[in-house]
């Protein structure tokens, strides 16, 4: 695992394969690190399905309202929920889409991101300047880079845990 710098702005997401070491960027997008501390330390992303995995351009989860398994999970309504939070403004940067990256998943208005984000399977620039990027992978793209492949697969891949760094060390 990587070395933690900043154990409040680092996020473990435990996979199948192994842990994911995600550095969050406040000084990039306040509001969107704050709304994944808020979830993960909610516990809301435990369990949650990767509902949209797309070879060589990445892997999305997050909707913690239709892709949890104790909450009836629906492969056609997976995708399109939220949070009980209210939806977060654009942050946009000039940060780049590359890989390892997290971006925030939204609808096609941009002030509409909430709790789905993506990881980047590879440099996505096209995404640049229309998709807010909050955090990077530091270690463990490895075990992204083995997440089912679908939309949705038919046997999704799940977060097990999301603990923020701060917290799992306590």
């Amino acid at each position: 695992m990587a070395e933690i710098k900043d154990p409040e702005n680092t996020i473990i997401i435990e996979l199948k394969d192994g842990p994911v070491v995600v550095e969050l960027l406040p000084d990039v997008a306040p509001k969107h690190v704050e709304r994944m501390k808020q979830l993960a330390r909610d516990g809301a992303y435990d369990n949650v399905a990767f509902h949209r995995v797309i070879e060589g351009f990445m892997a999305q989860t997050g909707d913690v309202e239709n892709a949890n398994m104790e909450k009836d999970y629906n492969p056609r309504r997976a995708g399109t929920g939220g949070s009980s939070y209210p939806d977060l403004p654009a942050e946009f940067s000039k940060l780049p889409h590359d890989r390892g990256t997290i971006g925030a998943a939204r609808s096609m208005n941009p002030n509409s991101a909430n709790s789905q984000f993506f990881i980047n399977f590879k440099d996505n620039h096209f995404l640049n300047g229309q998709y807010t990027v909050y955090g990077r992978v530091l270690s463990g793209m490895e075990f992204v880079d083995k997440i089912q492949r679908g939309e949705p697969p038919a046997n999704p891949d799940r977060m097990i845990s999301v603990k923020v760094a701060a917290d799992a060390q306590a």
